[in-house]
């Protein structure tokens, strides 16, 4: 009994192992099967502006170059399950009739053999390879047809290189939409008019995509140029839709204070509370900014079918005083902004970099830069030196000196490295040579005397170049004082 159990345990183990590897190397070959159609490619079509009078057709390149600055921000599209099934058997039928041509194929050259009417040896060598290779083909095909190929669900969305380059061929006539779409190598394709309408512009779209072979959307929207950006951006949200090809994604944004002036991917989204606005599923930007107030600007994604809602509150810029001494007259200078004459008290932002410049009535000059301090009310004093500017070009003249002087030091430096490395390869020579050489000794004189120029030369070429350094550095800080400031809370 104990022998029988024993042999039953060890089949059972073998078997077990055999249907282990046989479950794990298919697992491994469906996860091995490479996706198939990775890419969903669009088109924008150049618009029809036959209508139009001459002087208002430039109006299709303005709307196609903005369509495609919003358009190419999608990530990508998920596919509906009819777009997935024409998809899948578009791929299956091609992978069905390569496999079936090289299946007819072997088959004809065996028929070939047989008519040939070769010796028998090599007749039975010959049928014998092509008999193994038509398993191997009715073996590949029969996989084929018992393995649908894997599609990506969620292809990269990508624009045509036309479109990319600011290029939009002609619209196909009717009837062509689909040999339009093999020639391009593109997966859906948008055509439409513009026309006149009542003194502002009509624009229709039509979208057409392969795996229907119809237009599935048409839709209008009249704008003028002062509202362009809100047409286009419009019109997008309604494309997004059906290329994204799932539910959009949308956004409400509730900012403080109420005049907080609201971007979304830099286009104007709202004042202070916002509406809800549609978007491709994906990452947005959003900014926010108000006068007196720090501005904000960050990243955040949006999901299919979810509405984000986000809350802004912008923190109130604190200020302080400073106190530009100066003689009475003097223009002082905020950057390149004129805010007054001295004496004069500035209100500025805490914990900022400022650059303030003082301008006497005898053209005089001196700067200060400075960081005001990181807590408000602060009041700070800053004397600021002036003094006659300098010449235009002169910084440009000190600093092209030091150049040619820095170069002249590295060359007259590479010299004397290469003579120097001469003399030790003569020097060397001379002693293996173990005699004496005029030729080689006169050399030897020569390069030593090359030698000892080129480094004194770099010694004084590259004390002239300190010089000249110190030269422009003095030049270029002259009329601009070290920010000497005293503060008190």
């Amino acid at each position: 009994m104990k022998i029988k159990t024993g042999c039953f345990i060890f089949i059972f183990l073998i078997l077990s192992a055999h249907l282990f590897a046989l479950g794990r190397a298919q697992v491994q070959s469906q996860e091995n099967q490479a996706l198939q159609n990775n890419e969903w490619i669009f088109c924008i079509t150049d618009f029809d502006v036959s209508s139009l009078p001459p002087g208002k057709t430039n109006i299709s390149a303005l709307v196609s170059r903005k369509m495609v600055e919003r358009l190419d921000m999608i990530n990508y599209r998920t596919r509906i399950s009819s777009e997935y099934a024409y998809y899948e058997e578009h791929a299956w039928t091609r992978e069905r009739s390569a496999a079936a041509r090289q299946l007819a194929a072997k088959l004809e050259e065996r028929s070939q053999i047989l008519f040939k009417g070769e010796s028998n040896w090599n007749y039975r060598r010959n049928i014998a390879r092509i008999d193994a290779d038509i398993e191997k083909l009715r073996a590949a095909l029969e996989t084929i047809e018992n393995n649908a190929p894997l599609i990506n669900n969620e292809p990269v969305f990508r624009l045509n290189q036309n479109n990319l380059n600011l290029m939009f061929p002609a619209a196909p006539s009717p009837g062509e939409e689909f040999r339009f779409c093999t020639t391009q190598r593109i997966d859906a394709f948008l055509s439409g008019s513009i026309s006149d309408f009542h003194g502002r512009y009509l624009l229709s779209i039509k979208l057409y995509t392969v795996y229907t072979r119809t237009f599935v959307l048409q839709d209008n929207i009249v704008f003028s140029h002062e509202d362009l950006e809100n047409a286009i951006d419009e019109i997008v949200r309604r494309l997004v839709i059906m290329l994204s090809g799932n539910r959009p994604a949308a956004v409400e944004i509730n900012a403080q204070p109420a005049e907080t002036l609201v971007l979304i991917n830099r286009s104007f989204a709202g004042r202070g509370e916002t509406n809800i606005i549609e978007f491709p599923p994906g990452i947005v930007t959003v900014t926010a900014t108000a006068p007196n107030h720090d501005s904000i600007s960050f990243e955040t994604e949006l999901n299919s079918g979810e509405l984000a809602k986000i809350n802004i509150r912008l923190n109130e810029i604190e200020y302080g005083n400073i106190e530009v001494m100066g003689n009475e007259g003097d223009r002082v200078y905020n950057g390149a902004l004129y805010v007054g004459e001295a004496p004069l008290t500035l209100r500025l932002p805490i914990n900022s970099l400022e650059y303030i410049e003082l301008e006497t009535q005898d053209m005089q000059k001196g700067t200060v830069v400075f960081q005001t301090p990181d807590y408000a009310d602060f009041s700070q004093t800053i004397p600021i030196r002036t003094s006659v500017p300098l010449q235009r070009g002169r910084v440009d003249k000190e600093r092209n000196a030091y150049y040619w002087a820095w170069g002249t030091l590295w060359l007259s430096g590479i010299t004397a490295f290469i003579s120097y490395q001469t003399l030790l390869g003569l020097d060397g020579a001379m002693f293996v040579s173990g005699g004496y050489n005029q030729n080689m000794n006169d050399s030897l004189e020569t390069w030593s005397i090359v030698f000892d120029v080129s480094l004194i030369t770099a010694g004084v070429i590259g004390a002239y170049s300190i010089y000249r350094l110190i030269r422009y550095l003095h030049t270029a800080n002259t009329g601009t004082a070290p920010a000497r400031v005293t503060g008190r809370n």
